[in-house]
């Protein structure tokens, strides 16, 4: 089980890396892909899964942060209007444009036309790279979409952002998976116990989670790259920084899909906050909250859950309200925000998302807070320009490390899908066409799994209800994408847990194969593992742990 995850396990105490990443969020996972593909020799570690907190619940939106104008951050919308067409441009299968719906309720602190003013002032900071902005009149927004409650709407607007046509946390991943196919080391489920220097070289001491094994790891640069845990790392390596981290938490429920439309319906609850209506596949992703929390370590509280109940069925107009009942999953996470100085008393409503890389020369050592996913290439071409300064050598610094195959390969994928009519194969419950998933996860790789379906078609079987899985997928998932756990498979290299109820997954008669071609010897195990992780009392269909 896991070759992949042993064998890189194994080479880790081995020699000394230019450089040891901990922390396999967004920012870890470009800075690796960045200094990997430049030719520099890199290890990664993660006490969790890759992508396993902050970066797997965040709201699948890749935005120019339209709401900073309010704070008159300029420079900071047109760095991310910039940053998000970039992305648009090197991702159009995974980043890809969206309508926002916004409506605005009688009474609130600007009126409709004023506020779509900005709307036109962010579509010319984003270079007019999305479709024009459009002014609404509340009976023009109902015409649009029945299911807005219009009664207290007094106009609105439409205006385009990004969003990931997958979840957050496969987007990560296929950063990390470039990683690797670029010569990185990177496990997950390996803790950092602290690092010192010797002799010029950063020796970090680390534990792997799953046996308890420790063992050191050598390298000339350290990156603290641990997303919320930044600070607490630091501390253990005794380097102070400038910055340090701030929380808010956001959560968001999914529900079934409320309305067909593949619009974001936007709204401001109660409180003034934005409050989204987001398109997930078959599903609807509600939220979110933005609520200051002293630590990383935060959950849905049924504070939290009513006032994501309450707004939405204020703001829409529904056949039925929903409950708790209607709740498919929930996602929450906390935004670490960072702030200058050793306080914490800022405004931190007022905080942005914008990351600060605090650097330590002398040690050659860095410390990278806040950001999203939007400025991610960014983030990972300042590494590896930093990692330049602190004399590690990039022979191959010019090297493009980030989007998809050129369009030779993608056409290759299309024509090959379109000789053996792929699309035909494509499950009833799917939210769209095989060849466009697959192209978008998978890239060149889906060349060599059409060829797999192709010499034998049980491959392109559906092996969990409405889970868009096929079992060459599941297969693909054991041999390269360091499946540790079930959990790892159902909530982040997949979003099956997200838009499929556990009961449901858990009742699944594929469920038990799925596992097998995960784990092999050890499918039972990880079963009940995660039986006993999502804390359901279940007793499994016979035939699914039989």
């Amino acid at each position: 089980m896991n070759n992949l995850r042993k064998s890189n396990i194994r080479k880790l105490p081995k020699g000394t890396f230019d450089t040891l990443i901990i922390g396999g969020g967004i920012n870890g996972a470009v800075a690796a892909a960045a200094l990997a593909a430049k030719g520099v020799k890199v290890a990664l570690i993660d006490k969790g899964d890759f992508a396993g907190f902050t970066s797997s619940n965040s709201s699948n939106l890749a935005w120019g942060g339209i709401k900073y104008l309010e704070s008159y951050e300029y420079g900071l919308v047109n760095k991310l209007c910039k940053s998000r067409n970039h992305l648009m441009r090197s991702y159009p299968s995974t980043v890809k444009e969206i309508r926002f719906l916004t409506s605005i309720q009688k009474g609130f602190r600007f009126p409709p036309a004023f506020i779509y003013m900005g709307t036109l002032l962010y579509w010319f900071m984003g270079r007019l790279f999305t479709r024009m902005p459009n002014y609404l009149t509340g009976g023009r927004i109902k015409s649009l979409e029945k299911v807005i409650n219009t009664q207290n709407v007094s106009g609105g607007f439409e205006y385009s952002d990004a969003y990931l046509q997958d979840n957050d946390a496969r987007f990560v991943f296929n950063f990390i998976r470039s990683s690797m196919s670029y010569g990185c080391i990177a496990a997950n489920y390996v803790e950092s116990l602290g690092s010192t220097r010797k002799d010029d070289v950063w020796v970090t001491k680390a534990k792997d989670g799953l046996t308890g094994e420790e063992f050191e790891i050598s390298s000339k640069v350290l990156i603290n790259a641990a997303g919320p845990f930044v600070d607490p790392l630091n501390e253990l390596n005794e380097e102070k920084t400038d910055h340090h981290h701030v929380f808010s938490k956001g959560i968001h429920l999914i529900v079934d899909r409320v309305t067909d439309s593949n619009k974001v319906l936007t709204f401001f609850a109660d409180d003034g906050r934005l409050f989204f209506v987001i398109p997930m596949g078959p599903k609807t992703c509600i939220g979110t909250t933005d609520t200051q929390v002293d630590n990383p370590y935060a959950h849905v509280t049924e504070a939290d859950r009513q006032f994501v109940l309450d707004n939405v069925n204020k703001l829409l107009a529904l056949d039925k309200p929903l409950t708790k009942e209607d709740v498919i999953a929930e996602r929450c996470g906390v935004r670490p925000l960072a702030i200058k100085g050793t306080g914490g008393k800022a405004d931190w409503v007022q905080l942005s998302r914008k990351h600060a890389i605090d650097q330590n020369a002398q040690h050659k050592y860095m410390s990278i807070f806040g950001g999203k996913l939007t400025d991610c290439i960014n983030v990972g071409d300042e590494v590896a320009g930093i990692v330049k300064e602190f004399g590690i050598d990039l022979p191959y610094a010019d090297f493009k490390w980030y989007g998809e195959p050129d369009d030779s390969v993608r056409d290759e994928f299309f024509h090959r899908a379109k000789l053996m009519n792929f699309d035909a194969l494509t499950p009833a419950t799917s939210s769209e066409p095989l060849t466009s998933r697959f192209w978008r996860r998978y890239g060149r790789n889906a060349i060599n799994m059409l060829e797999a379906i192709r010499e034998n078609p049980e491959k392109a079987e559906l092996l969990i209800e409405n889970s868009e899985y096929l079992r060459v997928e599941i297969e693909h998932a054991a041999q390269r994408e360091m499946v540790t756990k079930l959990e790892d498979f159902l909530r982040r290299r997949s979003k099956i847990s997200l838009v499929v109820r556990q009961e449901d997954i858990l009742a699944a008669p594929g469920l038990r194969e799925a596992c097998e071609i995960l784990f092999g010897d050890e499918a039972e195990a990880k079963l009940q593992e995660y039986i006993t992780s999502v804390g359901k009392d279940v007793s499994p269909r016979e035939d699914v742990v039989a």
